[in-house]
């Protein structure tokens, strides 16, 4: 295995040169700096990242804990959109940056998270990105060495700077686009009401009603998820909600879903009772999760669940963090995604009064 003095022979300099332009931390000339590198080629030499993390005290890593890839982007019905996006918005913010990025997986348990983290600590980690698998609040431990951290899909009461997607707006603006087009029955049909999203997005369904001066019926919004991978449970659950709104003396005209994994359900559910889609009644999603939205028929419209630009979001806050930007807020960065308009609501044409 070639050594920095091997290098240093072949290009005929010292070896504190061919450490200057390893480093990048002093003025080289043009064509020494050309001889060094044509050396370090032919000699196929790989410099100590070890021995460069003691001199510069930066290691060049960054640490992301993450259960993406545990849990399989490949069953759309176990889930919504996956984290892996995130992920793959964390990749491409790093792209330019020259850091490498370690992952770790927490194979779906939350009590690894501590353990993970201090691993990455231990191995100078110059920062940590967390992502979590649907938005909620999480508790991290104290860090040895307080290495920056930033929160993805995630918030925290400590105020560490956190990427959450815009939940409230979103729905706002689907159910804004859908009284565009005529409708003013809209059912909507909620992920479980312990989870954040519901909440927020409940808040944007009443607040577009309010807007357009239609008046909140609370018999169309109905919970129709439950936690958890009981699959039965989830589909009885949803059943159950279709029957409500269905059941009503005046119907909706247009099923909001949750999300798009639900509104796949839906689709066969209502097919099932002869109901058709969208003749006889129009459905949305949520999420965008093009394996499930591009590939019904019709189309789904849905609203983006900006995953990817929440990635690239977390990365530009740690790697300024990093560079010593001061990042703290009291809180979360929200990231808006675009309604995407579909087939699967059609605008409502009625007849003269």
């Amino acid at each position: 295995m070639s050594t920095i003095y091997d290098v240093a022979k072949a290009a005929q300099v010292s070896p504190k040169t061919v450490s200057r332009v390893l480093n990048g931390d002093a003025p080289v000339g043009k064509k020494t700096r050309e001889a060094v590198e044509k050396a370090i080629a032919e000699l196929g030499y790989v410099p100590s990242s070890a021995a460069r993390t003691m001199r510069s005290q930066r290691s060049g890593l960054i640490g992301l804990v993450t259960g993406a890839i545990s849990l399989s982007p490949l069953d759309p019905a176990a889930s919504g959109l996956p984290d892996i996006f995130i992920v793959k918005g964390v990749q491409e913010g790093l792209e330019n940056s020259g850091k490498t990025l370690l992952i770790s997986d927490t194979g779906g348990r939350s009590d690894r998270v501590p353990s993970l983290m201090r691993t990455f600590v231990e191995h100078r980690v110059e920062g940590i990105i967390y992502v979590a698998d649907y938005h909620r609040q999480v508790s991290l431990p104290r860090l040895p060495g307080h290495p920056p951290i930033v929160l993805a899909n995630c918030y925290d009461d400590a105020h560490t700077p956190a990427i959450v997607p815009d939940d409230r707006f979103g729905q706002y603006r689907l159910v804004q686009e859908i009284i565009a087009h005529g409708h003013r029955r809209i059912a909507y049909l909620t992920l479980s009401d312990q989870l954040d999203a519901t909440r927020l997005r409940t808040a944007g369904y009443r607040a577009a009603l309010q807007d357009a001066g239609i008046d909140y019926d609370p018999a169309l919004v109905v919970v129709a998820d439950t936690l958890g991978d009981d699959t039965e449970a989830q589909a009885e659950c949803l059943w159950a909600a279709l029957d409500a709104v269905l059941a009503l003396d005046d119907r909706p005209t247009v099923i909001c879903c949750g999300n798009d994994r639900m509104a796949m359900r839906a689709y066969g559910m209502l097919r099932a009772r002869q109901i058709e889609v969208p003749a006889d009644i129009a459905v949305a999603g949520y999420d965008d999760y093009r394996a499930i939205s591009d590939s019904l028929f019709p189309r789904l419209t849905t609203v983006e669940l900006p995953y990817v630009e929440m990635g690239r979001r977390a990365a530009e806050r740690l790697l300024a963090a990093m560079a010593g930007a001061d990042t703290e807020d009291a809180a979360p960065e929200l990231i808006r995604g675009d309604v995407v308009w579909r087939a699967s609501v059609p605008a409502l044409v009625t007849g003269p009064s």
